[in-house]
């Protein structure tokens, strides 16, 4: 027999028991189209973290950190081991190299560095018409919020030092919904100073009821450039500016509580320092350079590995979920091929007394059984892409309400779509086994005697 002889008496066998192969197909379309959806929701997280990171240059970022600071976490401490425990937070060694400005202009000439910033933050007072919020503002250069993703407006220039960029978040705290309308307008930037005048000084020390802390309100004012929809490499700022300034700035600038004991005059270090490089090649050679200098560093292509386990674990278990139906649809299979076999067992014996070998009778049962599995591929790929599709206009329109950006919360690359109808053919001819094993050991002449 040829292979179209095979197909053809698949396909008209089928065609006579349309309700059985109907049921039978619709278990392997939901099983698929479930599996389908399962998987294609793991790649697509994987997909929009990846992009996102992408887009915003995170893997071209190395955080350096003197040696003995509390960051990145401590490696595990084992009092067993003879030596002390980690230094806490603030706490610094002197005999090794510190993050300063002198760090910051030698980092700059490492062969691979593009730029660098230290973690500068202080608290202040934003003032946005008549409503007030308390923030920290970080102090970024403008070369470096070039990769910001905005809302709208724009970076500030380098000769812009009275520009602000200000974030989405907060300005949903200050009641603003619509980022277009912030740019350009003027803000309130009020930051904390020591008041050490004799008055405060009498308050403090001789009232009884108004005591006062020594600290005052400075107010400078600043002109929006643009809305920030999320701080790149980590930052935490909700508000930002350029270095000239904040230099210009009175204020309280205290990142770690080591600031309040630090000796007058002595220069301040910083609690790390992020280093962007000109591509992801150069993560490894720089971080072996800072290393060798007796600094820490952390880089989030250091975790990618991590994260691609942890995207893995993930798409094990929503393909195990998947699979629950997948093994009920080939239980179906089963079914339908056993009855088939019953209800055509003369048949059978026909084709074994006119020379049909056990192979040829194994193969039209074997093509019946595939042929269900690539009915049940293809439809079920549709109906699982039909399904995600649904369920991610449902998702996107209640982020909307929120402000969120739209994303594609499912991905159906080429190969899953080919892997699927494969996949459902593969189970299927899987499930036809047995029961093809059990056409082909039919007695030509038992069956003939079958009424």
């Amino acid at each position: 027999m040829r292979i179209s002889d095979y197909i053809g008496q698949a396909c008209g066998n089928l065609r006579k028991k349309k309700l059985r192969t109907f049921l039978t197909t619709s278990g392997v379309v939901i099983a698929i189209g479930a599996l389908d959806c399962m998987f294609a929701f793991g790649q697509g997280i994987q997909r929009n973290v990846t992009e996102q990171f992408n887009k915003l240059d995170l893997f071209n970022y190395v955080n350096v950190y003197a040696r003995g600071s509390s960051r990145p976490p401590r490696d595990h401490y084992d009092p067993d081991d003879g030596g002390g425990p980690p230094m806490e937070t603030g706490a610094v060694d002197a005999n090794v190299p510190q993050l300063d400005a002198a760090f910051m202009e030698e980092v700059k000439k490492i062969d691979g560095v593009e730029a660098a910033f230290a973690e500068l933050r202080f608290p202040a007072q934003i003032r946005l018409g008549d409503k007030e919020q308390f923030v920290l503002v970080q102090v970024l250069s403008a070369d470096v919020c070039r990769p910001m993703p905005l809302r709208a407006g724009r970076c500030y220039d380098s000769n812009e030092p009275n520009g602000l960029i200000i974030s989405e978040s907060l300005l949903r705290r200050l009641g603003v919904n619509d980022p277009a309308q912030t740019v350009s307008r003027p803000i309130e930037v009020a930051t904390l100073t020591l008041d050490l005048s004799p008055r405060t000084l009498w308050r403090m020390v001789f009232s009884s009821g108004d005591q006062a802390l020594p600290i005052a309100r400075e107010t400078h004012r600043f002109a929006v450039t643009g809305v920030a929809e999320r701080m790149p490499f980590g930052g935490m700022g909700d508000a930002y500016i350029q270095p000239e300034a904040a230099g210009r700035m009175r204020k309280l600038s205290v990142t770690s509580i080591s600031d309040f004991f630090r000796p007058a005059g002595e220069a301040a270090n910083y609690p790390s320092v992020t280093v962007k490089l000109r591509s992801v090649k150069d993560v490894a050679p720089v971080k072996k350079e800072l290393e060798a200098r007796g600094y820490r560093t952390w880089a989030l292509m250091d975790q990618l590995d991590q994260m691609r386990i942890g995207f893995l674990i993930m798409d094990m278990f929503l393909i195990a979920v998947g699979m629950i139906g997948v093994t009920v649809a080939s239980l179906g299979i089963v079914n339908t091929m056993v009855m088939s076999i019953l209800e055509r067992y003369r048949e059978i014996g026909i084709m074994k007394a006119v020379g049909a070998t056990d192979g040829d009778v194994q193969r039209i049962f074997l093509f019946e059984s595939g042929a269900i599995g690539l009915l049940g591929g293809l439809f079920g790929l549709i109906l699982g892409w039909a399904v995600s599709m649904i369920v991610n206009e449902v998702v996107n329109a209640i982020m909307s309400r929120q402000s969120a950006p739209r994303m594609e919360y499912f991905s159906f690359p080429w190969w899953l779509c080919l892997g699927a109808i494969a996949f459902s053919i593969l189970v299927s001819l899987i499930a036809g086994i047995l029961p093809t094993r059990r056409a082909a050991r039919v007695d030509p002449v038992v069956a003939l005697r079958h009424d």
